[in-house]
């Protein structure tokens, strides 16, 4: 008997962990989807550009600049600004992989498994509720701070004040009105939306504009001289402190990812459209922020309406009226993305059965999961009512970081990763055709190829996640293993590296001597380590319209760069993210595990086309043989799942 209930339980646990690694195959057809896909290049580009620029340039970067950065935070938001390129260069890699709704949640699931996917998914969940809010709360606040507080006056005078430590001091109305609308906008369509998003990012870019050149035009550069602090008067920790912040103004960009279902060629639009959005939201905080410090001394920026404030100062009183219209503008396209990308990504973890069903119900006429908006309409305007936003932005970076870190992780995974079937073109990563395939470039990382180099090619192909011939030397250390196991195995162990590196720096206040660097150097060893194991490995000769250059430096230093700016956030943040994942593994494990359709043999990128009802997105056909064989591949046979721990041939050779 003990050794039956051993057995039983052995084969409760290997199934758990099983469901948990379980990864998403890749196969059917790309393109097809319930939702609308009508968004060109330019409204994915101003989409990402409208929910970055907002709340960041009118309200943050005051504030960071009053109390942590001081002038520095122009070197803040330019560290932000390059973790946040790495990561989106490896975002608009699986763009053009997985053109899917759910961003770095599908992302994941495709790479890593199915547990990790739920915490990315949960946690990007997270950040679009709670930029929604904050977003609406910072529009309801500049308006209050332009009108002189008549709002909040008025409001107090009616329904009196909070006094809970989490809630807000008054119940915020304005900004629960805001999202109730912003949602109604979104529910005509996807179109109409993105042309309103459009015309709102436009005019509120031409005012950024006017900010710089009126900021240089009055500039005082005894604004940066040592008597008014200097240049960096919080020192580099200032600089850190406030990346770790300003950070916040940059999670927008994988709204980008989030609109891959709905973008009519995903394979371009995804990666142009997050690089062109990168690279105008970092320059332009950048030189909003020097304008800012230029115009007035650090110490007398008005943290709650920094821009109007400061032209004021410079008597530019009639531009206060410009920023004015600006701030509202820019600030209604952060919420908009911020709604937008929610129930895609709600809508997607449903569709895989890892959130109740309802959640991915798409209306015929507007294309578009209606009640999901209308459920992460409600959720973000009762947190604006309610809650002090203050305390939460932190918290919201802390799950934007995460998910940018395993995303980073996840292409090196899957670079490495040879394709489950070589001679099945309906499976793994789309052979796309097109002209870069043809020539050699250097910035997307993609081989020139001819007419000679298909013998070569089908050899990577062949041997992929193995060692190559010149790094044979290592076959003592990492041979025996399954093609791509000893690179996830040190992708794993990087990262573990990493996190402890930063954290030991991040602890250690003052030098303690030699003794005190040993670590550091462990550390630093064990990760150039795993980096030459990787390098050392065959890449996957798949061919994409984009792919990261100089893997895997670049997403290992997306990595560390993510983890560094997590290491310095506050306790109480962490304390405060440990209470909401609590939550999410709740939900996985009563809901999501049970629920999920790889249990079902279901696959990612196939859509059951019998008759006129709807089967669930992500069906497949139950008689397909190739869904057979890849729920061979991704969990066994089902069969097996349910032959008897203890069979009657097992008990009866037993009896003498």
């Amino acid at each position: 008997m003990p050794g039956a209930r051993h057995k039983i339980l052995g084969h409760v646990l290997s199934g758990f962990c099983h469901k948990m690694n379980r990864r998403k195959p890749l196969y059917g057809d790309t393109m097809d989807t319930p939702l609308n896909r009508c968004l060109t290049t330019f409204d994915i580009t101003l989409l990402g550009v409208g929910h970055m620029v907002g709340t960041g340039i009118y309200v943050l970067t005051g504030t960071v600049a009053s109390r942590i950065g001081g002038p520095a935070t122009a070197l803040s938001f330019l560290l932000a600004g390059v973790t946040s390129t790495l990561a989106a260069l490896c975002y608009a890699e699986f763009g053009t992989r997985i053109p899917r709704a759910g961003s770095a949640y599908a992302y994941t699931y495709v790479s890593i498994g199915e547990f990790w996917a739920f915490i990315i998914g949960w946690n990007i969940v997270l950040e679009y509720i709670i930029g929604a809010a904050s977003v609406a709360r910072a529009w309801s606040a500049y308006l209050d701070t332009m009108l002189d507080g008549a709002i909040s006056n008025a409001t107090i005078s009616i329904t009196g004040e909070l006094h809970e430590t989490l809630f807000s001091t008054y119940p915020d109305i304005l900004a629960f009105l805001i999202c109730i609308v912003a949602s109604l906008i979104l529910a005509v369509g996807v179109k109409t939306s993105a042309y309103i998003n459009n015309g709102l990012t436009i005019l509120n870019l031409l005012v950024i504009s006017l900010v710089i050149f009126l900021g240089f035009y009055y500039a005082d550069f005894n604004n940066w001289s040592a008597k008014n602090g200097g240049l960096m008067p919080y020192g580099f920790s200032g600089v850190l402190a406030g990346a770790a912040t300003c950070f916040y103004a940059f999670v927008g960009f994988d709204s980008i990812s989030a609109s891959s279902e709905e973008a009519k060629d995903p394979s371009r639009s995804i990666p142009v459209a997050t690089m062109l959005s990168i690279a105008f939201v970092s320059f332009g905080y950048i030189l909003v922020a020097i304008a800012l410090t230029l115009m007035v001394p650090y110490t007398s920026i008005n943290r709650e309406a920094a821009l109007p404030a400061a032209l004021g100062a410079v008597h530019a009183d009639w531009a206060k009226y410009a920023v004015a219209v600006g701030a509202v503008c820019g600030m209604t396209t952060t919420l908009l993305g911020s709604l937008f990308s929610l129930p895609r990504c709600l809508y997607a973890m449903s569709a895989d059965g890892l959130l109740f069903g309802f959640l991915s119900d798409v209306n015929n006429k507007s294309q578009i999961p209606i009640s999901n908006l209308i459920i992460s309409g409600l959720s973000s305007a009762l947190i604006a009512l309610l809650f002090d936003l203050n305390k939460l932005i932190e918290f919201m970076s802390i799950g934007t970081l995460l998910a940018y870190t395993i995303v980073s992780a996840a292409v090196i995974i899957l670079r490495y990763r040879p394709t489950p079937s070589l001679d099945d073109k309906s499976f793994g990563a789309p052979q796309l055709d097109s002209p870069w395939d043809r020539e050699d470039s250097s910035a997307t990382g993609t081989p020139a190829t001819d007419g000679g180099s298909s013998s070569s090619e089908m050899f990577e192909a062949l041997t992929v996640g193995r060692l190559r011939p010149q790094y044979a030397w290592l076959e003592p250390l990492v041979g025996g293993r399954a093609p791509g196991a000893a690179v996830t195995g040190c992708v794993y162990t990087f990262t573990v590296a990493a996190a402890a590196l930063c954290a030991h720096e991040h602890f250690l206040s003052e030098p303690a001597g030699l003794w005190a660097l040993l670590p550091d150097f462990v550390l630093t060893s064990i990760m150039l380590s795993c980096l030459l194991i990787i390098k050392a490995h065959q890449q996957s000769p798949t061919r994409l319209p984009f792919r990261v250059p100089c893997v895997p430096l670049i997403p290992a230093i997306s990595v560390v760069m993510n983890l560094m700016l997590m290491i310095n956030l506050k306790a109480l943040t962490w304390a405060r993210f440990a209470i909401w994942i609590t939550f999410g593994l709740l939900l996985y494990f009563l809901y999501g595990i049970h629920h999920s359709k790889l249990g079902e043999g279901v696959g990612l990128l196939s859509r059951s086309a019998s008759g006129g009802g709807h089967s669930g997105w992500g069906a497949v056909e139950k008689t397909s043989a190739l869904a057979r064989r890849v729920a061979r591949l991704g969990r066994g046979s089902k069969s097996d799942d349910r032959k008897p721990i203890i069979c009657d041939d097992d008990s009866a050779r037993r009896e003498p």
